[in-house]
């Protein structure tokens, strides 16, 4: 379990193909502080550590990603690729301050950045988003936006809006976002619970 709030921006070092897909991904967590089959939030996505070192000063740790969570959101070759940067998280521990909301980090699927323009110091991006998941986005909801918590402004059909305050676009990867942008999505728990009870309820109603 996440909370979006992100702790580390990492960068994929290296990825390899053997069977599922495996990274390496650098970090300034501590190795030393990271179990093998520990979670780690990576753009969103959670992932298990597999292996742990520290080459040439630089620590990094590797994951395995599955064909499914490949097709499934932005991990994929054609955006993963050594050099880019990712947003890291890792899981909540008992105790911890819960500063964005509950994130699980099992993507729903694949939004795209569709526009950009400056607010103020802000920036104002919209998305759009598969059209079976818009309904889960409601106004002044939250959203988990490549693992980062964000609050959605406006929704219109199947796209919607967020604000990026200056600290958002520098504690994380946003300050690299462009138009086009694949970006990993994850509706707010408590959004998919109640449309699920919401069906239940008129099923048996039926």
């Amino acid at each position: 379990m996440f909370t979006g709030i992100i702790t580390d921006i990492g960068e994929i070092l290296d990825l390899r193909q053997e069977g599922d897909l495996r990274a390496r991904i650098g970090t300034s967590y501590d190795p030393a502080g990271i179990d093998i089959g520990a979670s780690i939030a990576c753009d969103g996505v959670c992932l298990t550590v597999i292996a742990t070192g520290t080459a040439e000063t630089r620590h990094w740790f590797e994951v395995q990603i599955s064909a499914e969570t490949v097709d499934k959101t932005n991990l994929g070759p054609n955006v993963w690729r050594p050099g880019r940067r990712i947003n890291l998280e890792r899981a909540l521990k008992v105790g911890d301050e819960l500063g964005g909301h509950i994130v699980s980090g099992h993507v729903d699927g694949v939004a795209e950045i569709t526009a950009m323009r400056e607010e103020g110091d802000s920036t104002r991006l919209t998305f759009r988003v598969p059209a079976a998941l818009a309904g889960f986005i409601a106004p002044k909801g939250s959203v988990a936006l490549n693992g980062t918590s964000l609050t959605v402004n406006e929704v219109e059909g199947d796209s919607f809006g967020v604000n990026l305050i200056p600290h958002t676009k520098t504690a994380t990867t946003w300050g690299d976002a462009k138009v086009g942008d694949a970006v990993n999505l994850e509706i707010d728990t408590l959004a998919r619970y109640v449309a699920r009870m919401t069906e239940w309820s008129a099923s048996l109603k039926a």
